[in-house]
């Protein structure tokens, strides 16, 4: 292939007449490059590689760059994080020796100190090695052991393994015997289901929920499941039993047993789209009694059932019982009282102006709640009435308990984790913000509410760069119409001032924005050793804007930006990136931006609707076609988010951020990195792909890379993890300067 086929429509596609489809949608000349694994776009992308491995990686501050972020990477000093499994702690880990990463497990007591005795549990470099498969860890789901079972002394046992080959969403589930540490042949009665995207949860010891692709008409739209069966030990899988069977609009259909010991339920869960989900109690399921009952909350709440109460986490208003619960609130009611008709509830937490659920999480005798203030996270405890002895009518009149935890820090990000939610009310503390390492720290809130003690640090990672001379700052730029855009900036304390604020900095700091906005995500502060070396140490400063699409101020923040109102995402990050300006923290010149996924799309907004405002552009795992995206992989699953461009009056709003046809070839733009995996099984690299050749192919300045493994993180492994990271971070230092 020479190097002008490359840059321009495919020989064969060229010769195709460049007019409309019969479907009615324009003729697209770079439609062969979403054949993923096609030789042409292979072809294409090696070419695409070379020039990078020709420019990018021949200098040395590339090897530089790509060995600092490796050594954080495989740092054996990180914190190895854990989950208990009976009276073991677990824990998956990467390291130079360990690329694909081994399974391991230790006692607390030996956790707690610096060199923990780890015993292997699962080799993930062996097991590929020995079956030829570049296995990618996605996780293991335990069967807890019956109180029967467990008074006797058995052990926990019965695991369902998931591994990714190369690392897209479609995996395999294979049992595993936790005690003889060996995988549990198919002829030998374990489970097995072939790669699909989809799932195995226990029900017991010899039986399992599946959903997967079972043949033709069973999977959604997006490529998900749609059926799910009850699967029993030693039959074939055509043999399990149809549990639930979801529509041809669905976008994914599962189920789980909860065995917490007196409260074992059985649930269905309905994702009809993205925010539209029901929740339904199966009983007796698989047979001819089955029965589900369907809980009667809105489609647009998160549900959530533990022990005896039942959690509502409204997106929306919702008028019930004869009072109105505002979007954003956590309710909270006896689930055996609201299934007998019962529709009154405790309001746990409100939002206000500035404060948002992050999230909550049980322990044995508590709730614990997470919020987001400005982006700047706050925890309660709260005791269920029950909890403190309470009994009979006293208990159903008591309010809920409200008490604090003391020690922690006023800024960054804290998020917590249950211990065992099921006998213990310990939990696991992590906080971290942008030039502090990451800390994990056991605490225990006791039985009864005001009992918590002091955090105890367990663990901290190691300072992969000097911070001293470093500082945060969030500052509030002003969108379009008004709204009030908050944003963190990180760097060198002369820099983040600017000159506008009595900085001593030149104004013209290399500074890299990074944003998402959508789903409902909130980025919040984190430690990145990499970003440390490879950018803050360098002299660049680091910007994450908190735009609307996300998460940080609730739904009505997410809510704020979807369907025809995405424009206000993208304004709101082009109001930050005037701010910056305007602070004499950079100039446009300086100044680039980065975004992944969701992100991706944003990143491509930026690039043909303010191409002025950028020096240079990163676009990761992007979406960009959006007159195609629901026909590409999972996209129909995102309609909910972005709208239906195969309905006219949709498309007519949905043309207006589709970065793929708001090209304008006339225009002039900044340099642009696309990054893709040919992996991705979520996000259809064809975007990324089609994109750039379209760019390329008009002489615009465009750097491609696209790795072969990694799905929809980019990498498979902290090895190609580093490389990628090289690439994005040397691109940046050479166009910004």
């Amino acid at each position: 292939m020479t190097a002008e086929q490359t840059t321009s429509p495919s020989p064969a596609t060229e010769s195709r007449a460049a007019t409309d489809r019969p479907d009615g949608t324009p003729h697209d000349p770079y439609l062969w490059l979403e054949d993923v694994e096609g030789d042409e776009a292979l072809a294409w992308v090696r070419a695409r590689n070379a020039e990078v491995a020709d420019t990018l990686e021949t200098a040395d501050e590339f090897a530089a760059t790509e060995r600092a972020i490796r050594e954080v990477l495989d740092s054996d000093a990180k914190i190895p994080e854990v989950s208990k499994i009976g009276d073991r702690y677990y824990n998956f880990w990467r390291d130079a020796q360990h690329e694909r990463g081994v399974w391991r497990r230790t006692t607390l007591e030996s956790y707690r100190t610096d060199d923990p005795e780890w015993e292997t549990v699962l080799d993930l470099d062996a097991l590929a090695a020995a079956e030829g498969e570049s296995w990618v860890w996605h996780g293991a789901s335990v069967l807890r052991p019956t109180p029967e079972q467990l008074a006797a002394g058995e052990p926990w046992r019965h695991a369902l393994v998931e591994l990714s080959p190369g690392g897209s969403d479609a995996d395999v589930t294979r049992e595993f015997d936790l005690v003889e540490k060996r995988f549990v042949a198919p002829q030998d009665g374990g489970f097995h289901r072939a790669e699909a995207k989809g799932s195995l949860g226990w029900i017991d010891a010899d039986t399992v929920y599946v959903f997967t692709d079972f043949g033709e008409g069973t999977l959604t739209p997006s490529g998900y499941p749609r059926v799910v069966k009850r699967w029993t030990r030693g039959t074939p899988l055509d043999a399990a039993v149809t549990v639930y069977e979801g529509t041809d609009e669905d976008m994914y259909i599962s189920a789980w047993r909860s065995h917490t010991p007196g409260f074992e339920r059985d649930f269905v869960h309905r994702s009809k789209a993205f925010y539209s989900d029901e929740l339904y109690l199966a009983e007796r399921t698989g047979t001819p009694e089955q029965r589900l009952t369907k809980i009667d909350v809105p489609d647009s709440a998160e549900v959530g059932v533990r022990r005896e109460w039942l959690l509502v986490e409204l997106r929306d208003d919702w008028t019930v019982g004869g009072a109105t619960y505002r979007a954003g609130s956590l309710l909270a009611a006896r689930f055996d009282d609201f299934l007998a008709g019962d529709r009154g509830f405790t309001v746990l937490f409100e939002p206000t102006a500035t404060t948002s659920l992050a999230g909550a999480t049980w322990t044995r005798h508590h709730l614990v709640v997470n919020v987001l203030d400005d982006v700047k996270n706050r925890l309660h405890v709260l005791t269920p009435p029950d909890a403190g002895g309470a009994v009979g009518q006293e208990a159903a009149d008591a309010p809920w308990v409200r008490s604090e935890i003391p020690g922690l820090p006023a800024l960054g990000t804290v998020a917590v984790g249950a211990v065992d939610p099921v006998d213990t009310d310990d939990l696991w503390l992590v906080t971290t913000d942008y030039l502090t390492p990451t800390t994990l720290s056991l605490l225990s809130l006791g039985e009864h509410p005001g009992d918590a003690g002091a955090p105890e640090v367990v663990k901290s990672n190691p300072a992969f760069f000097d911070a001293d001379d470093m500082t945060v700052a969030q500052h509030f730029a002003t969108s379009d119409d008004g709204t009030r855009v908050p944003y963190f900036v990180v760097g060198r304390a002369d820099l983040v001032a600017g000159t506008g604020d009595g900085g001593t900095g030149t104004g013209t700091a290399p500074t890299l924005l990074y944003g998402y906005g959508g789903f409902e995500i909130s980025l919040t502060p984190a430690y990145s050793g990499a970003l440390g070396r490879a950018w803050l140490s360098q002299g660049g400063v680091y910007v994450v804007a908190n735009i609307r699409g996300g998460g940080e101020y609730g739904p009505a923040w997410h809510q704020a930006a979807l369907k025809a109102n995405r424009h206000r995402a993208y304004e709101d990050f082009a109001a930050v990136a005037r701010d910056l300006v305007a602070r004499g923290i950079t100039t446009p010149e300086h100044l680039g931006m980065e975004g992944r996924s969701n992100g991706g799309l944003l990143a491509g907004n930026m690039l043909t609707q303010y191409p002025e405002l950028f020096g240079a552009v990163i676009v990761g795992v992007p979406l960009l076609d959006m007159r195609r995206y629901t026909k590409l992989l999972a996209g129909a699953s995102w309609a909910a988010e972005y709208g239906d461009p195969d309905d006219p009056e949709q498309w007519e709003f949905i043309r207006t951020f589709s970065p793929y046809h708001l090209f304008d070839a006339e225009r002039e733009y900044p340099p642009v990195l696309f990054t893709t995996s040919t992996k991705d099984d979520r996000v259809h690299p064809g975007h990324a792909r089609k994109l750039a050749a379209k760019m390329l192919g008009e002489g615009k300045d465009v750097t491609y890379y696209e790795n072969i493994e990694g799905g929809h993180g980019g990498a498979a492994n902290n090895a190609q993890a580093a490389h990628m990271a090289a690439v994005h971070y040397r691109f940046l230092a050479e166009r910004l300067g």
